[in-house]
């Protein structure tokens, strides 16, 4: 009996322990949707610092920045002292990532894969790094009623994704995107469906694709200049999106990164494409 109280007292100071270290942590996220979680389960406070692509809530956007997540600098991320760095298995080089972890930092990595079953994943992955596993999924619950309002029955209507970079041609997303798997889950088609990855616009490809809803992020139209840039890309003013002025602004952590705010992304491309003629 003595022996069994022992265990039981021993596996509770390791509990309160491993609470207490993961309550004190000093936190880097690497990737938008991974900070998106980390602050809805309530850890936002423990975030030091987050890389360039996350811009929600506002309150990690006036976070210092470690950078870009695909072109990680080890020493920047160090230079914050973290004590916990949770990170987009999208964030690269792999090598920086193991620099990290050598030096004593805790790297948990979650899925990158571009679908809406992996939502709920992240959330499980962060939640168990956080000791928040019950919060975890309660989130996951209110995500999933979220997605469970989005009307996605097929619809007869072809959308293009346009990326745009400074100083970059804009480029068309076409198959194996994460804006392709967003057209797919939401019933419509890719209007770019031949090539895979993203490929600079071309009057042709524009023309001969006749999209019926043009789709760009909020920093891509940034980049563009506006939203009447849009309509003098390449071969865009003979398309069926243009005779009809058809363009949707939506948020670029919700379409791409498959993350909290994805299904008000979705319902709001779906109400557009259920009000074209």
């Amino acid at each position: 009996m003595k022996k069994w109280l022992l265990m039981v007292g021993i596996m509770v100071v390791i509990t309160i322990t491993t609470l207490n270290a993961q309550a004190s942590d000093r936190i880097v996220t690497l990737g938008g949707d991974v900070t998106e979680i980390v602050f809805a389960l309530g850890s936002g406070s423990q975030v030091v610092a987050r890389d360039s692509t996350s811009r929600h809530p506002e309150a990690a956007f006036k976070l210092p920045d470690v950078g870009y997540m695909r072109m990680l600098n080890a020493e920047g991320v160090l230079s914050m002292h973290p004590t916990l760095v949770i990170a987009s298995a999208l964030a690269k080089p792999s090598m920086a990532l193991s620099q990290i972890e050598k030096n004593g930092v805790r790297v948990i990595k979650v899925t990158g894969v571009p679908t809406l079953k992996a939502i709920p994943d992240k959330i499980s992955t962060i939640a168990s790094a956080l000791g928040k596993t019950e919060q975890g999924k309660e989130l996951i619950q209110r995500f999933n009623q979220e997605l469970s309002k989005v009307n996605t029955t097929s619809i007869n209507k072809k959308i293009m994704f346009i990326m745009s970079h400074s100083g970059v041609l804009p480029l068309a997303a076409g198959k194996q995107t994460a804006a392709d798997s967003m057209i797919l889950a939401l019933g419509a088609q890719n209007a770019l469906s031949e090539f895979n990855h993203y490929r600079p616009l071309s009057p042709e490809g524009v023309i001969a694709s006749q999209p019926d809803l043009i789709i760009v992020g909020k920093e891509s139209i940034k980049s563009l200049g506006g939203i009447d840039k849009i309509w003098l890309l390449p071969g865009m003013a003979m398309t069926t999106a243009a005779k009809n002025k058809a363009l949707l602004v939506v948020d670029d952590m919700g379409m791409l990164s498959f993350s909290l705010g994805t299904p008000a992304v979705m319902n709001q491309i779906r109400e557009a494409l259920e009000k074209l003629p």
